[in-house]
């Protein structure tokens, strides 16, 4: 087989894209999961990547293979002092997220981060 002829189809993988399905539960979940999504764009999240990398950062939005924006963003290591650094604007694939959390601010004025599972 010449290098340039494509896998055969039993060596591919399901990991290389996200898990889809088109059962018509999958279909409300996805009605259901849109507004919950829209409802986090320009809040405060934290990501937590694959690497141990935390980033916090303001969500400007997703996209189709569910990659994540964040712009203004911070980004620090756990276990190492100091204040981190600036980033800008990041695109995280999503293979490389661990934890997602988005900043809820509470009425008495103090806040804390609470996981969203973006991906159900």
């Amino acid at each position: 087989m010449a290098s340039s002829d494509p896998l055969p189809p039993s060596s591919t993988t399901s990991q290389s894209t996200p898990p889809s399905s088109t059962s018509p539960s999958t279909t409300t979940e996805s009605k259901q999961a849109l507004p919950r999504i829209t409802a986090l764009l320009r809040q405060i999240l934290r990501i937590t990547t694959t690497d141990g990398r935390v980033f916090i950062g303001t969500f400007a939005g997703t996209d189709k293979p569910l990659n994540i924006v964040l712009v203004n963003t911070d980004e620090y290591r756990i276990g190492q002092q100091g204040d981190g650094r600036y980033v800008g604007q990041v695109m995280f694939p999503w293979k490389m997220i661990v934890k997602v959390e988005a900043y809820v601010k509470e009425e008495s004025g103090t806040g804390a981060y609470y996981e969203q599972d973006l991906y159900t």
